[in-house]
């Protein structure tokens, strides 16, 4: 007796999508997945009271192309107004690092997705500095220096904006890159450019963070990831967390508790952000975790 082959995987997708809250709208996409012979296996949705908009995000398995599916939906979305992506699951992104001096978001980012803890394909490390060149090295990942000179940063941001569009790039990641980067670039990567950086109470600005908050007595180091906008550090939070301190916490210990909260909170933005699983509301952001 012959056994048949196994069939082959059935593809999976994950729709993403936002619109005018109203009636019908999972209904309607539902409908469409299920004539398509589709199986969801994962789905998460949150209607904002406050601006009116619906958010949806679901993970399906169907036995048809992404062409073929994104063109049985264009209908639906359409007729509710939808801002939506429909892409493969698990695909990695095409992910650019900028980079000044401090390594430890970098090498975490590197490590997790070598590890496969992390959906993102590196395609590049930039540097404003060369210090961590052979970091970028030892991961097989290229670098380029890009040094920011007084009076010549519109050249270098249009080097930088030229390399994104060269790699093809969906995701800029900021680990803990020293430069403000211009309103025009901003614009440029409004939505996937994701920035780290410390957050105390009360907040300090300027050189040596930790030495201020060590000399004022902080009971806690926080870090916040944020989509970068033009207002600084004020984009649309991702993701933050906080750790404790006491009075015993010495400068040098502040530095190596925030650099880890840092680490970790770009690491979960960075994840969230490339499996779909954050979509913008106005200055908020919707997180399905």
């Amino acid at each position: 007796m012959t056994t048949a082959p196994a069939d082959e995987t059935v593809p999976a997708y994950v729709l993403v999508l936002a619109c005018p809250d109203g009636p019908g709208i999972v209904h309607a996409v539902s409908g469409v997945l299920a004539e398509s012979g589709g199986n969801i296996t994962e789905s998460q949705q949150y209607g904002d009271p406050g601006t009116g908009r619906f958010h949806l995000r679901v993970q399906v398995e169907v036995p048809l192309g992404r062409e073929e599916l994104a063109a049985r939906l264009a209908p639906v979305a359409a007729r509710f107004g939808m801002d939506w992506t429909l892409d493969v699951l698990g695909r990695p992104v095409r992910t650019l690092v900028l980079v000044s001096r401090a390594a430890h978001c970098l090498n975490d980012l590197l490590f997790r997705q070598r590890s496969g803890r992390l959906p993102v394909d590196v395609v590049g490390v930039v540097g404003n500095h060369r210090d961590l060149e052979p970091m970028a090295a030892s991961y097989d990942v290229p670098f380029t220096h890009l040094p920011v000179e007084r009076g010549a940063k519109a050249e270098a941001e249009a080097r930088l904006l030229a390399l994104v569009e060269e790699r093809d790039v969906e995701l800029v990641v900021l680990a803990r890159y020293m430069q403000v980067l211009s309103d025009d670039t901003c614009r440029a990567l409004h939505g996937r450019a994701i920035n780290i950086h410390h957050s105390f109470l009360p907040s300090f600005k300027g050189a040596r963070p930790y030495a201020q908050a060590h000399d004022r007595g902080v009971k806690l180091i926080g870090a916040t990831a944020h989509y970068v906008t033009a207002d600084l550090d004020e984009g649309p939070i991702i993701e933050q967390d906080v750790q404790r301190v006491d009075h015993a916490s010495s400068a040098a210990h502040m530095v190596g508790i925030g650099q880890d909260v840092e680490a970790q909170v770009l690491a979960r933005a960075v994840r969230w952000h490339a499996e779909h699983r954050v979509l913008l509301d106005g200055h908020r952001t919707v997180v399905f975790r």
